[in-house]
């Protein structure tokens, strides 16, 4: 039986598998342009704006700050109607364009604070924010972790309502569009328990990390980050079984058609299924590894980032930096799997994840710079005795799988065929001499007969 998958030329193009036929259907609006010129005139004409008919202020500050978020903006024009188009193209490929020239800034900003005097750094981040500067204290969530308190007559569970922040959404949400990300429930909940025994294990550095045996196992795994990845794989099923039949707006005939194609605009043009298979062989299971490393690094950057340069975690730009890596991560797992999942087709890594991998480094050599004491407070030997184990069994288990199991299968095989002998090869025996006279049984049969 074979499939038929209806596309648009011009839009976005997935090589088909082998059970599928691509047809192309031609409509109207099916090719979204750049306006390259449209935005070169109107940035030319802010700028002349700028230059003739504005006058500077005396301000070397404010004139620095400008400069620099008007060399960001031109930077942005040019990326958005220039920059090559990823693997996405809904709402708009120049959405993603913006995000990608938005992934260049947020590196280079990094490499500078990185290149910094910690005190420089950290007093730089004044100028976005006067507040910042100021070394800020820490709250633990590891106090009373009671969860009935019977000191407490007037609210006995009050550990509970305490622990009910803005974080509680934040998990949920992360984790849902994780799940979006990624695709695969095995290895949502393999990060998602990761993340807390490295809570566990780091709590000692970063006193945020110390929080009660239930916040960790019954708030953050069950309930917030469960509850996610479930309802990011309803999604994933709804948008796998959503026929993927586009027309053009102006083509529908009613209101309401409209209005629900405008809604369908924001979801994805076609739908990619992706099957990781890491056991399949060593790349894939080594990608894998690789994958989770750094989706547990970036988790780590956002706790320890704040605590280098001072940042409380209600800041914005802590949520922009959250955003940031919501409109990015899609991208860069997808071409991630696009490069693990056909390497003859997709020779090199994708500029996305790239830049993302980049930017997740950048951020670590940061802490380690900024705050090289707390990194290198020592681990309690027990947690170290169980990561050394957990790393040994890794180890044990990849030998196993692609090195000792494929050995004694490819042994056993080469024993079966000796065994076999010549009857291996298809010939037929030679028949005895008896055999010659008579004919084959069968034909005695019919003669006697």
């Amino acid at each position: 039986i074979l499939h038929h998958t209806v596309k648009n030329c011009g839009a976005e193009e997935i090589p088909p598998s082998t059970n599928q036929i691509s047809v192309c259907v031609y409509s109207q609006n099916t090719v979204m342009r750049a306006h390259t010129v449209t935005v070169l005139f109107i940035l030319t004409c802010a700028l002349v704006y700028v230059t003739l008919l504005e006058e500077t202020p005396q301000d070397t500050t404010y004139n620095t700050k400008r400069g620099i978020v008007a060399s960001i903006l031109v930077f942005l024009c040019f990326g958005v109607t220039q920059a090559k188009d990823g693997p996405f193209t809904r709402p708009h490929p120049a959405y993603w364009r913006f995000w990608l020239c938005v992934t260049v800034v947020y590196e280079l900003f990094l490499i500078f604070i990185l290149f910094q005097t910690v005190h420089d750094g950290r007093q730089f981040m004044k100028y976005i924010d006067p507040k910042l500067g100021v070394p800020l204290p820490e709250r633990d969530y590891g106090g009373n972790c009671l969860i009935y308190d019977p000191g407490n007559v007037t609210d006995p569970f009050h550990n509970i309502w305490d622990k009910m922040d803005g974080f509680v959404p934040a998990h949920f949400l992360g984790w849902y569009i994780k799940t979006l990300m990624i695709r695969d429930w095995w290895m949502c909940m393999i990060i998602s328990v990761m993340f807390e025994f490295l809570e566990y294990s780091l709590e000692h550095q970063l006193p945020n990390f110390s929080e009660c045996w239930w916040d960790h196992w019954i708030m953050d795994v069950l309930v917030c980050n469960g509850l996610g990845i479930y309802c990011g794989m309803k999604t994933l099923a709804w948008l796998s079984m959503k026929p993927y039949q586009w027309q053009g707006l102006w083509n529908i005939p009613t209101y309401k058609g409209k209005i629900k194609r405008i809604a369908f605009q924001f979801t994805p043009y076609s739908w990619v299924k992706f099957e990781w298979k890491p056991a399949s062989n060593l790349r894939r299971w080594l990608a894998v590894l690789g994958i989770i490393f750094m989706f547990l690094l970036a988790e780590l950057n956002t706790f320890y980032l704040k605590f280098v340069l001072w940042m409380p975690p209600e800041h914005y730009l802590v949520l922009l930096r959250l955003v940031f890596f919501v409109n990015v991560g899609g991208v860069a797992m997808r071409e991630i799997y696009d490069f693990m999942d056909d390497p003859k087709f997709h020779k090199k890594l994708g500029q996305q994840a790239w830049l993302v991998a980049a930017i997740t480094v950048t951020e670590f050599l940061i802490v380690v710079k900024y705050d090289p004491n707390t990194i290198m407070l020592p681990i309690p030997f027990f947690i170290i005795q169980c990561w050394i184990l957990g790393i040994i069994l890794i180890f044990t288990w990849t030998l196993w799988r692609f090195f000792i199991r494929d050995i004694t299968l490819r042994y056993k095989e080469t024993r079966r065929r000796k065994q076999e002998g010549p009857l291996g090869n298809g010939s037929p025996s030679t028949p005895s001499g008896r055999s010659k006279l008579n004919g084959s049984s069968e034909t005695l049969r019919q003669r006697k007969s």
